[in-house]
């Protein structure tokens, strides 16, 4: 089986400081996807990028929680971000729907 990894972008707010009762019992952190910034073969590839992309990243989206993040997937290396994004996206809430 090839080894891909894709390298995602996702925003942890933090909501603990919510005193409501509505959110109770919900977690104190929520995700907000970026999205798949790439997809590439290798996982030193992978980690390489990663540290590139984080090196890069703003102090001010890392303050709002924007991290990154690697993930095996069965997506082709080098495919479109925007593409392999979707193609997770309709993956995923297909998995919901059936569950």
């Amino acid at each position: 089986m090839l080894r891909a990894y894709s390298i995602r972008e996702r925003s942890i707010a933090d909501h603990s400081n919510l005193r409501s009762p509505l959110f109770a019992s919900t977690p104190a952190l929520t995700y907000e996807s970026g999205g798949v910034m790439a997809v590439v073969k290798a996982h030193a590839a992978a980690e390489h990028l990663l540290r590139d992309y984080e090196f890069g990243q703003s102090e001010q989206d890392r303050h709002n929680g924007w991290r990154y993040f690697l993930e095996e997937t069965d997506l082709l290396p080098g495919m479109d971000a925007d593409e392999a994004t979707k193609l997770r996206q309709a993956r995923l809430e297909r998995r919901e729907s059936e569950s």
